[in-house]
């Protein structure tokens, strides 16, 4: 939740994105190429959120804003996970790559 961070994370995060590289006391460490940055958000009037600065959220490339599922998508979630779905095995989850590293940078320059 990119949004519930202080600001001091905020601004180190920012530097990632921007700068393409981190801070670690003093020392700078560039980043790989691709980067990629993917964060969830809460509205801003939950409770312990903090507004995003604009320079932040003008380097994510899109902006999903989800529903809540219906009952039978959410009971089928609680499902898999009792069943030992491992959500980190992308190819029995069915996800099938659309694009390589390289063909990523392909399209970004």
């Amino acid at each position: 939740e990119i949004n519930r961070t202080p600001p001091k994370t905020q601004s180190a995060l920012l530097e990632a994105m921007e700068e393409r590289q981190v801070t670690v006391d003093g020392e700078s460490h560039a980043l790989p190429d691709p980067f990629l940055v993917a964060a969830t958000q809460n509205p801003v009037e939950y409770e312990g959120t903090y507004t995003l600065p604009e320079a932040q959220l003008d380097r994510f490339l899109l902006k999903l804003v989800l529903d809540l599922p219906e009952r039978e998508a959410e009971v089928e979630v609680l499902r898999r996970h009792s069943t030992g779905f491992d959500p980190r095995d992308l190819h029995a989850a069915g996800v099938r790559p659309v694009l390589d590293a390289d063909g990523l940078r392909r399209a970004q320059a």
